[in-house]
């Protein structure tokens, strides 16, 4: 009777299963086996093998995307990192109005990507944009920002981390409201200045939620899209900011070579597997044993 009673328990997992496999299992399957054809989604698929993969090799359009998103990759994560764990230390002050800000900086999050996008071509804009215009104030010549090679990939870097602020700025927060206080108070006692108790105290205890937030802003960085896609139509000026996944995008509904694009898509699959599981078996164990 109690055996029956276990697994009928399980039963109440199927429709869970049935939509996972439906939606998720499914069609990574299928994807990979239509990475194996030349397809157009309209004539019928010709079987080349590994043909698609193998182009990946001498594609010169492939390596300038992988290294803009790398680029991306190694700028942006830092960036989060560092100016949302300052934010969080200074709304985890007792003052008031505290939840005000906290809201505030949390809006671009739920914010629009495209809205957000919108309003930063604005800034960006060469002629009558805010960037430019604090520019001249300060005597500074105007930047085409967008439509520089140089300076159109750090402008979206720019506006992913402002995007993505408030989200980290939670997760810090929730660490830094779990280092008990009575640490903070012995080390007050003892001397300590605040800059040996974030040291000392901080740093190590946050460690856990630093890695957590480290993990989540590399995928979310190999996965940027919306920002390229809504500010630098065609990947930027001289494809300055073509990065991998625009660049999958283009080469499926734009060129319709979906299985080129579906090889493309495993490749940043394999990539992002392959980070995940390095931070996940290396520098999860010196977070735990630090």
């Amino acid at each position: 009777m109690n055996k029956r009673s276990d697994w009928s328990a399980y039963w109440y997992f199927v429709p869970v299963f049935v939509i996972m496999f439906c939606f998720q299992v499914a069609p990574i399957f299928y994807s990979l086996a239509i990475s194996f054809y030349r397809w157009d989604l309209i004539g019928s698929p010709e079987w080349v093998g590994v043909e698609n993969f193998s182009r990946l090799f001498d594609d010169p359009m492939f390596y300038k995307s992988l290294w803009n998103t790398l680029y991306y990759a190694m700028v942006t994560v830092p960036l989060s990192i560092g100016a949302a764990l300052s934010v969080a230390l200074l709304l985890n002050n007792p003052i008031s109005g505290i939840g005000i800000y906290r809201t505030i900086y949390f809006i671009p999050v739920i914010t629009s990507i495209n809205a957000v996008a919108i309003v930063w071509n604005f800034i960006y804009h060469p002629d009558y944009g805010l960037l430019n215009k604090l520019l001249v104030i300060m005597s500074i010549p105007p930047q085409k920002w967008l439509q520089d090679p140089f300076w159109a990939m750090p402008c979206i870097i720019l506006m992913s981390v402002w995007k993505g602020l408030g989200y980290n700025v939670i997760i810090f927060l929730a660490g830094l409201q779990n280092i008990p206080k009575h640490l903070y108070e012995a080390a007050r006692i003892d001397g300590a200045t605040r800059l040996q108790q974030f040291r000392h105290i901080t740093w190590p205890l946050l460690s856990p939620t630093t890695f957590f937030v480290f993990v989540m802003s590399v995928i979310g960085s190999f996965q940027v899209f919306s920002q390229v896609y809504m500010m630098t139509p065609r990947g930027g000026p001289l494809k300055s900011t073509m990065v991998i996944v625009y660049y999958l995008y283009q080469k499926a509904f734009e060129k319709f070579e979906f299985g080129y694009a579906l090889a493309i898509a495993f490749v940043l699959f394999i990539m992002i597997f392959g980070v995940t599981l390095f931070n996940k078996l290396y520098l999860e164990k010196k977070v735990h044993y630090s």
